[in-house]
């Protein structure tokens, strides 16, 4: 059995939301719709100063227009996703469907389809910092079979004693128990967790995944719980299904 234990202060704290558009009317009419609901906003008027701003400031969450100079909002989503856990809501004059599936796909949490009422967008935006706090991801411990893996402090623990993990072996574990009884191909283990501009093979992922059992394995643990999925991948077994 796994458990997730959840914890946190609970302390009230002003959101801050970083606003991307080039469009200066639009930024304004959303910066005032959010800070008369108390938010903090951050402009921002092209992809490039996304992502300089994004490394500098504690964003929580982003609203991103996808058709934006210098580099767009596909690539900005993209780089975001694959480095910080910022909820997005994509922000776009297109309405295609394709448009809409593509953006979820990589990573946004929401889309919204320009004109679109400044109203409803502070309600998404609540609706997303809801949801993001309701799976309380600022900070969480799994424990299954003796073993203890807290995402916070990055420490994996096996009957008390810690295992030291390399940065990729704790990304590799992490990622799979947040999935149990799911089939996680070698491909999609390294992009979420190389990044999808690695240069590498999936024999890499086989490597730190044999690493990580054996160092499971040498501390007392029992590490049958990552199951080889012959050809295909991996996944962590919950309850040995």
């Amino acid at each position: 059995m796994i458990y997730i234990l959840c914890y946190g202060d609970g302390a009230f704290m002003s959101k801050l939301i970083m606003v991307a558009d080039d469009d200066p009317r639009i930024r304004n009419v959303v910066k005032l719709y959010l800070e008369a609901d108390d938010y903090k906003v951050i402009e921002v008027e092209d992809g490039q100063e996304v992502l300089e701003k994004i490394k500098k400031e504690q964003i929580d969450l982003l609203i991103l227009d996808l058709m934006m100079p210098i580099i767009d909002g596909w690539t900005v989503c993209k780089y975001v996703r694959k480095n910080t856990e910022v909820p997005i809501i994509m922000l776009t004059a297109k309405g295609e469907e394709n448009d809409r599936i593509l953006g979820l796909e990589l990573g946004a949490d929401d889309y919204i389809v320009k004109p679109f009422s400044p109203r409803e967008l502070v309600i998404r935006v609540k609706t997303v910092l809801r949801r993001l706090e309701s799976r309380d991801t600022n900070a969480h411990l799994y424990t299954f079979d003796q073993i203890s893996v807290n995402v916070v402090t990055r420490q994996v623990m096996i009957k008390d004693q810690e295992v030291r993990l390399t940065l990729k072996e704790f990304d590799l574990l992490h990622y799979l128990i947040k999935s149990p009884n799911r089939i996680i191909t070698r491909d999609e283990l390294l992009e979420q967790v190389w990044g999808f501009d690695y240069i590498g093979d999936s024999r890499t992922v086989d490597t730190h995944i044999n690493r990580l059992r054996d160092k499971i394995d040498k501390h007392g643990g029992d590490s049958s719980f990552i199951n080889t999925v012959r050809g295909v991948g991996y996944k962590f077994l919950l309850n040995g299904q």
